[in-house]
């Protein structure tokens, strides 16, 4: 199994557009058929904290890429791009 961690930092005065982003990738858990497990929530208000994170879990490394060539994916991902000022993410085998 894989699981794939991706934490964001949002620019500021993009609070709306993040919850509806943490929103688009909850609304994909069951959608699409990959997704194993899947956790997803916007940061408490900790200063310094990342703004929000994903942990999820996929069969495969292939399984994880063809996660991220989903369109539904790919729809949900081009908000973020849009309103992130930064990204890290993690992918290991459990």
């Amino acid at each position: 199994m894989i699981k794939h961690i991706v934490m964001w930092k949002f620019k500021p005065g993009t609070e709306e557009q993040a919850r509806q982003f943490i929103e688009g990738l909850r609304g994909l858990y069951g959608v699409i058929p990959q997704i194993r497990e899947q956790e997803v929530g916007l940061d408490c208000g900790v200063a310094g904290n990342y703004s929000g994170v994903l942990v999820s879990a996929f069969d495969s490394l292939e399984d994880l890429e063809a996660y991220k060539r989903d369109p539904r994916h790919v729809k949900v991902s081009s908000l973020c791009k849009a309103i992130r000022e930064d990204r890290t993410c993690v992918d290991y085998i459990v």
